[in-house]
């Protein structure tokens, strides 16, 4: 216990945490290995210990000991004994059943707890998964069915520490070539981290170069790759890093997409198209298996799609590396991540990777709007289902992006934003080339391309370009609607505008209609971006000249 602390440990598994205390940074990067965030209001953040949480700091080395020292080191008041001992049973159910290699019966899993061994496999759930048992701490597993058990045991509470192994896959020579630049340290450590625990998330924040992460694990493997990336535009993005960073010329990446159907020793392929059906069938899924691959990458992993994780169960002999700037799913399948991908294995705070200047400072400024009377009672009377839409797309919100995009003019600015139509309104008024869905990957690169290259400084962009879009010189960001309450939306969105712009600082604007359910949804997508240290100021629209 340390009186002074800035944590206060209920035994209900939360975690308060006063935000203003001088020490409050060291303890959230203690915890943070740990303990998830839930609300993060402006005074004190309530984290929460779960099961999962636990399991993944245990799988990056972490053990029950550093957890309990952790919160007994910061916390102000006694730790209940009863959440210590918690943790410490929850943490021993890691690994009690491993996944092995065995020299006669091939894969099985095994327990020293013979208990735990019966327990698991008297499971409906596991019978169809598993084989014989050799002994009373041994059982054969079907190899197809290695990722299905670990989905289940994860499930049942028993999450397994596979130790089987991966097959090392058709052998390709990939060296990077650090002719006038290297890797960052955070960049090796990563790759590092992920080859040494053989498969697994690394997290690090947008701009902060995880492509290049993945071209040091593509290194290591010497072998085949797939890459599965969120659309065309990024695939290419990803080609054209790998020919710049790589040993690997043009001719050997492929671009899967529905454009190109090319199978390389180097495959980038995209989620759309992997996951179109035919017939009611998955007919690209067979590209998992078009070549012996030694390494997939799944960029963006917190979008994967549900037929992407069942054949991902079928992979479990490959090494596997997910990419992302949070590991948050909206969906709420964060454990088969876990179980099908693997565990976290690197997470950089984003605070930390600003403090060495490898990405920009941002000012995160939320401008709350008041909606005038006729919009106010328009929204009063509608369904609940449109009441969002309504405030969102408000004509007063409009008016406030025209002021911010006027304030910027000459400086590189996004508008981002949810309806389509209101992005064609703003695009109008302001002049400003737009980009949706409807946009061809063609007319898309060009208009990012001179974006890039300062030919225009506004660009009205849809949610196609939350992700694996890199537009460096993007320094102000208005986020005029969003997708409800996605937390991981909201942390991408700041992301197109934290390459670093020689000590410049981003501005990152949150638009937000008073008194609707905007402000409900606002508060909840702003959490990751609060678990990572960024502060939002909340201003009224009516006093836009405070930011000078």
């Amino acid at each position: 216990m340390n009186p002074n602390g800035p944590l206060i440990v209920q035994s209900d598994r939360t975690l308060l945490l006063e935000v203003d205390h001088p020490e409050a940074d060291a303890c959230r990067i203690a915890i943070a290995p740990f303990a998830e965030l839930e609300r993060a209001p402006e005074h004190v953040h309530t984290y929460r210990i779960t099961p999962l949480g636990l399991w993944n700091a245990c799988a990056a080395g972490h053990d029950a000991e550093e957890v309990v020292d952790a919160l007994l080191s910061w916390s102000r008041y006694p730790v209940p004994s009863s959440l210590l001992l918690d943790i410490t049973e929850t943490i021993g159910r890691y690994g009690r059943l491993r996944i092995e290699k065995h020299p006669t019966h091939g894969l099985v899993m095994v327990s020293t707890d013979k208990a735990v061994l019966t327990e698991v496999l008297r499971s409906l759930a596991v019978k169809g998964l598993v084989g014989a048992r050799i002994d009373d701490e041994t059982v054969v597993v079907h190899p197809s069915e290695r990722g299905h058990l670990k989905q289940v045991l994860l499930k049942l509470g028993w999450p397994a520490d596979d130790l089987a192994g991966f097959v090392r896959g058709e052998e390709h020579p990939i060296a990077l070539e650090q002719d006038g630049w290297k890797l960052r340290p955070y960049q090796t450590q990563a790759a590092d981290s992920f080859w040494h625990g053989g498969s697994g998330v690394v997290v690090l924040p947008c701009g902060a170069g995880k492509t290049v992460v993945g071209a040091a694990a593509m290194a290591h493997a010497q072998a085949t790759t797939l890459i599965l990336v969120t659309n065309t535009v990024a695939a290419r993005q990803w080609k054209d890093e790998l020919v710049r960073r790589t040993s690997l010329s043009p001719d050997e990446i492929g671009e899967y997409s529905g454009s190109r159907k090319e199978i390389r020793p180097v495959t980038i392929a995209t989620y759309q198209v992997v996951t179109t059906k035919r017939g009611g069938q998955h007919t690209h899924l067979e590209l998992f298996n078009a070549r012996d691959w030694g390494l997939v990458i799944y960029d963006e992993v917190h979008l994967l799609p549900a037929p992407v994780f069942r054949m991902t169960a079928d992979l479990q002999a490959r090494r596997r590396l997910g990419l992302t700037a949070t590991l948050v799913r909206e969906d709420g399948r964060e454990g088969d991540v876990f179980s099908l991908i693997g565990p976290k294995r690197y997470d950089a705070p984003w605070r930390d990777i600003e403090a060495q200047g490898w990405i920009a400072p941002a000012d995160c400024v939320e401008v709350r709007v008041t909606l005038t009377d006729d919009e106010r009672l328009a929204y009063a009377v509608a369904d609940p289902d449109v009441r969002y839409r309504l405030a969102s797309t408000a004509e007063s919100k409009n008016q406030v992006v025209l002021d911010l995009v006027e304030r910027h003019r000459g400086t590189p600015t996004l508008v981002i934003g949810q309806y389509v139509d209101q992005l064609h309104d703003l695009a109008e008024r302001t002049g400003a080339a737009l980009i949706t869905g409807e946009t061809t990957t063609r007319q898309r690169e060009r208009t990012y391309q001179s974006f890039r290259d300062g030919e225009i400084d506004l660009l009205v962009v849809s949610k196609v370009a939350n992700f694996s879009i890199d537009l460096p010189s993007a320094e102000v960001a208005i986020q005029v609607s969003g997708a409800f309450g996605s937390r991981q939306e909201e942390a991408q969105r700041l992301g197109r505008i934290l390459r670093p712009k020689d000590g410049l600082v981003a501005r990152f604007y949150a638009l937000v209609s008073r008194d609707t359910v905007d402000a409900e949804f606002a508060q909840h997508r702003q959490r990751f971006l609060a678990e990572q240290g960024y502060a939002y100021r909340i201003i009224d629209s009516e006093n836009l000249d405070e930011l000078d």
